[in-house]
């Protein structure tokens, strides 16, 4: 497992390593892939803070944590990276589902081959010599739209000014899908997850 390990004011130990490489093996077990992983471990004004970055195939995921003890911290930093690798995992595999949805699209595009219970098959002409087959495509009824339930969300607003790296580590660190931050020269920006799991940036106009 090929980790590579920072310490700030701090010492990593075989017992701190032992942990961390013990909480990877169960995220790539998740992730079904293998990743490069960052690991700085540092002490500041008695906090032990941990940050762990995992680079899979579509994006890193970075889980942060502090704690009076680094071993606390490190576990911490673990079980928040397995949830965005759950996330990721569930983001991938709808993916592919959606791919596996392609033939239908293509049906409802006019390029489908064989029969289907949404054709009707009918003829058109003056006669019935002169009449040339033709397939009707019905398409489904409008699905029912469902009542919008609005929630409140503090976590997905910075309340100070911070630089694009700082907006990405506390958006990996809060979970968030999307993040509005404002730049330090106080320009409003919105970090936004994509399906494939890349982080977008949009400068608000």
């Amino acid at each position: 497992m090929n980790v590579e390990y920072t310490g700030r004011q701090y010492e990593v130990t075989n017992a701190i390593r032992k942990e961390v490489e013990t909480g990877l093996a169960k995220i790539r077990k998740i992730l079904r892939d293998k990743f490069e992983t960052k690991v700085i471990l540092a002490v500041e004004k008695h906090r032990h803070k941990a940050e762990i970055t995992i680079s899979p195939r579509n994006g890193p995921l970075v889980g942060l944590a502090q704690a009076k003890d680094m071993t606390i911290a490190v576990n911490e930093a673990l079980e928040h990276l397995e949830k965005q690798a759950m996330k990721y995992k569930a983001r991938w595999e709808t993916k592919k589902r959606t791919a596996r949805k392609s033939e239908e699209e293509k049906k409802w595009n006019g390029h489908s081959t064989g029969g289907d219970e949404n054709e009707i098959h009918t003829a058109v002409g003056l006669t019935e010599k002169t009449a040339v087959p033709v397939i009707v495509h019905k398409y489904p009824a409008v699905a029912k739209s469902t009542e919008v339930h609005l929630v409140r969300s503090d976590d997905a607003v910075a309340m100070r000014p911070m630089t694009l790296e700082e907006a990405i580590k506390e958006a990996h660190f809060k979970d968030r899908d999307v993040f509005v931050f404002r730049d330090p020269k106080g320009k409003v920006m919105v970090l936004h997850r994509t399906r494939d799991g890349k982080m977008e940036l949009i400068e608000a106009p």
